[in-house]
């Protein structure tokens, strides 16, 4: 046989022996009674604390039971560090190392959820977009984990958060986004733009192009993916309005309830010079005609005192270059009517002045 690393756990320590080249054998009764032929073998000694340490530095500070106990803890171990408060059960036989010191990150009770249910577990539609980066959706608290049929059926969840989802996928469908399993982006949009309304669809789509985890190459073949699907219908309009120079939701959101309200920019990230090619600004939203521009003014982008004061010296320097600059909020969005008739009532203002 070949041999291609060989461990055993017995009590506190860990014994680990590592191959450098060769063939080899272990008869039985190892250690005792062994052969290797043109083989290096290093023996190393390892406490099972920095061992467990060591696993669970790769997983945000998660360890299941299983891997636990593989390195040496046994079930009383476990649940005796549990009852202390060492250790946080965070799902069904997966705990966080470092105990309730501080809550744990989202990244780190989707991991413990998929760590839960198995090598199988991934995470699908809005956690599969979060673990991307890419925004549009509502902050929730659930985490959307697909596994195939039969260990779906067989998987046990007490978690209210978990959502399990029984689904079939193509081992090319999955992949790691830093250590998690997750639908590939192009799935992941495929699926979201089928289940949710326009604007956080659209939001969506425009977020996953501007991070550049879609090309409009491929957006082009989501199409065929979705075909015969419920909900493909609107996907497809939602596919159309899609565009990635838009760089959040609230700039897709503004820049859709102008195009519902019959004023629809004429370009996005408009770029404004002065007569030397100097770069006075660049603006979310752009009706070159009347030279109005609408700025999306998020709250993280824009709350702190550089960013507020950034965005006021280019503001003025583009109303003197004869620019109207309107600023809308996540909360003008939610009124249907008061973007688009702010931006028609800016433009009829800048063709008075000019007429």
């Amino acid at each position: 046989m070949r041999l291609t690393g060989y461990s055993i756990y017995k009590g506190p320590v860990n014994l680990m022996i590592t191959r450098s080249g060769g063939e080899g054998c272990f008869p039985q009764g190892y250690p005792q009674g062994w052969w290797l032929a043109g083989w290096t073998v290093s023996v190393v000694l390892v406490d099972r604390a920095d061992l467990v340490r060591s696993i669970a530095a790769a997983q945000d500070g998660l360890i299941t039971r299983a891997q636990a106990q593989k390195a040496g803890f046994s079930r009383h171990d476990i649940d005796h560090l549990v009852a202390v408060g060492r250790w946080w059960p965070l799902a069904r036989a997966v705990y966080l190392t470092h105990g309730r010191s501080a809550p744990p990150a989202r990244r780190c009770r989707i991991r413990a959820a998929l760590l839960s249910l198995g090598p199988h577990a991934h995470a699908v539609f809005g956690t599969a977009a979060e673990l991307h980066g890419i925004a549009g959706l509502p902050r929730r608290d659930e985490i959307h984990v697909g596994l195939p049929g039969r260990m779906a059926k067989l998987a046990r969840v007490s978690d209210p958060a978990i959502v399990l989802h029984q689904l079939e996928r193509a081992p090319s469908a999955v992949m790691q986004v830093n250590g998690v399993a997750a639908t590939e982006p192009r799935l992941t949009v495929a699926e979201i733009i089928l289940r949710e309304r326009r604007y956080a669809a659209v939001s969506v789509l425009d977020s996953a192009l501007n991070r550049g985890l879609l090309t409009t190459e491929c957006l082009a073949t989501i199409p065929a993916l979705i075909r015969g699907r419920r909900g493909a219908v609107a996907a497809r309009v939602y596919l159309a309005e899609a565009d990635g120079r838009a760089q959040s939701p609230l700039e897709t959101r503004s820049r859709l309830r102008c195009v519902d309200g019959r004023v629809p920019p004429d370009t996005l990230q408009l770029e404004v010079r002065d007569d030397d090619g100097y770069l006075l600004g660049i603006g979310d939203l752009g009706w070159r005609g009347p030279r109005v521009i609408a700025e999306a003014d998020g709250r993280d982008a824009h709350a702190t005192p550089e960013a507020v004061f950034a965005d006021r010296r280019r503001q003025n320097r583009l109303v003197n270059a004869g620019w109207t600059i309107l600023r809308f909020t996540w909360q003008d969005t939610l009124r249907p009517d008061y973007i688009p008739h702010t931006v028609r009532q800016a433009i009829t203002a800048a063709h008075s002045r000019r007429s």
